[in-house]
């Protein structure tokens, strides 16, 4: 099991994340950046799973900014709470943050200096984020939101990223996606996937358009990532749609 871990914002607050730790690590670690639920079981049980294949992970607590900056439900009136936080959220600051849980993840003992930044739908979008303005080793964004908009700021990508979108997705729909496309064309740093029928949230086995064979697919994918930037490798060629 994981523990709870205390970080210093650059602005003097101080805020929790979950750490999963395994015991023999291997050379790249994971900054899991949550969804706007917060660090769920969904995310916590995620970082237990890279630990268990040797990527020890940190989910930061991303809303502890917040008025409600704890564990929000899916159902019921949290869930409202949680859009409406996700409304508020300063991402520059939440980058600023991402920042600040980096190099204490860093500063652990036992952690690879070479971090990956794995985020769910609001997580992915500020994976993206990071990756531009952060020294991470790589990045990749499961259903990430809006993430169109930081078109300049895909084109500057250096690093290895993947971004996930199901193609059944009422929050980033088809519109959203071209446009990602669009905006990352002639970057081979970026690798875009598409899986056909799949929801929002479909690697998250809480939530109803949880999809375990295209999960099992982007877990493969995240995988071979991580693995690449374990050993410096070059990003592949940009890849099909899932079927």
């Amino acid at each position: 099991m994981g523990q709870s871990i205390r970080i210093r914002s650059a602005d003097g607050g101080t805020f929790d994340a979950y750490l999963a730790a395994d015991t023999s690590p291997r050379g790249v670690a994971v900054l899991l950046l949550p969804e706007m639920f917060g660090v769920t079981p969904a995310m916590m049980e995620a970082a237990e799973d890279f630990a268990a294949d040797g990527f020890t992970t940190l989910v930061p607590n991303l809303f502890w900014r917040d008025a409600a900056p704890g564990t929000l439900a899916y159902d019921g009136p949290e869930r409202e709470a949680a859009h409406n936080r996700l409304e508020a959220m300063d991402r520059d600051l939440a980058v600023e943050d991402i920042g600040a849980a980096l190099a204490a993840f860093r500063a652990l003992p036992g952690v690879p200096q070479k971090v990956v930044a794995v985020g769910h739908c609001v997580g992915g979008r500020l994976a993206v984020l990071a990756m531009v303005r952060t020294d991470l080793d790589g990045a990749v964004s499961y259903y990430g939101l809006g993430i169109s908009s930081q078109g300049a700021e895909l084109a500057t990508i250096r690093g290895p990223i993947q971004l996930h979108y199901g193609l059944a997705d009422p929050y980033v729909p088809l519109p959203e996606i071209e446009a990602v496309k669009a905006h990352a064309a002639g970057n081979p740093n970026i690798e875009i996937l598409e899986y056909p029928g799949a929801g929002h949230s479909f690697c998250n086995p809480y939530r109803p358009m949880f999809s375990p064979s295209d999960a099992r697919r982007v877990r493969m994918r995240t995988i071979e990532l991580l693995e690449r930037v374990e050993r410096n490798a070059a990003c592949p060629a940009s890849l099909t749609p899932e079927s």
